[in-house]
């Protein structure tokens, strides 16, 4: 695919000022909110570049690099490494390592589930993260709190309830509902959560092995990494079982399925619209 003048432009000055020498450059597919490139380099192979307007998306990069960096610290999945952010005129960028494609192995799904499994038990003090980031285009927050519950009332559903209320979307009874959450949300320890895990945000690396990219990283409820992965499907239940089998949930997790899905749920109603009104008033109801 071509690359427009603008583009071309932009991505030489990025690489002149991480000591690139751009050699080619095509476009990815990015979603709706950033400009993804792959670009060859004289002396380092492979890179990728994502772009977006900074006014529009402050501090957007710092915070997908620092939950890259989360992500890859414990050093049990694999993780692009986040090299470099920063702004060329009113453009932000972030630098990534590029993840060569493969095929899976024969024993993926259950290599990905112990991963998963083995990534959810690294833990914090509390729930929440250094830095508030973003979920799709959304602004995400991550202010400590010291329950499983307070974080996911908190700092989950509540900015995204008011998001809807100011559409002027009709959600019924809200604080009943929130009323009830304390108790039907087990008190487990905080775990080290990709935060946005659906089939589009991981890749197959050239080990044959899963990769995670575009994370919403937190310290959280661990099940709500597994009910988005649930929510459109994509991954095997062998992933499920075989994490069942690593890091067992906690009884009744079934039916807290969809109290999980209700925040991204919420995401979607805010950023797509009333398509999606019909899952969110229908789960509050449930609960109620």
């Amino acid at each position: 695919m071509n690359v427009n003048k603008h583009f071309t432009k932009l991505i030489s000055e990025i690489g002149e000022e991480n000591n690139l020498k751009i050699t080619e450059i095509s476009s990815l597919s990015g979603g709706d909110i950033n400009n993804v490139f792959l670009v060859d380099t004289e002396a380092s192979g492979k890179r990728v570049i994502k772009i977006n307007l900074a006014e529009k998306y402050p501090g957007m990069f710092e915070a997908e690099k620092e939950g890259l960096q989360a992500l890859a610290a414990p050093k049990v999945i694999d993780v692009p490494e986040a090299i470099a952010t920063g702004q060329v005129d009113e453009e932000s960028y972030l630098l990534l390592e590029y993840k060569a494609p493969g095929r899976e192995t024969q024993d993926f799904w259950e290599k990905f589930g112990a991963q998963m499994a083995a990534l959810h038990k690294n833990t914090s003090d509390t729930f929440g993260f250094g830095i508030d980031n973003y979920i799709g285009s959304l602004p995400q927050y991550n202010t400590k709190c010291s329950s499983a519950s307070e974080f996911y009332i908190t700092q989950r559903l509540e900015p995204q309830f008011k998001m809807a209320r100011d559409s002027k979307y009709e959600l019924g009874n809200i604080r009943a509902f929130l009323n009830k959450v304390p108790k039907l949300i087990p008190e487990e320890p905080p775990a080290l959560i990709h935060g946005d895990l659906w089939n589009g945000n991981y890749l197959v690396n050239i080990d044959g092995l899963p990769c995670l990219i575009d994370p919403a990283t937190a310290y959280a409820p661990r099940e709500m990494d597994l009910a988005m992965m649930k929510l459109f499907g994509g991954f095997n239940d062998r992933l499920f079982n075989i994490y069942n089998e690593k890091f067992p949930l906690e009884e009744g997790f079934e039916d807290r399925i969809k109290l999980w899905q209700l925040y991204y749920l919420l995401v979607h109603l805010n950023l797509f619209g009333s398509g999606y009104l019909n899952s969110v008033t229908g789960i509050i109801k449930r609960y109620l």
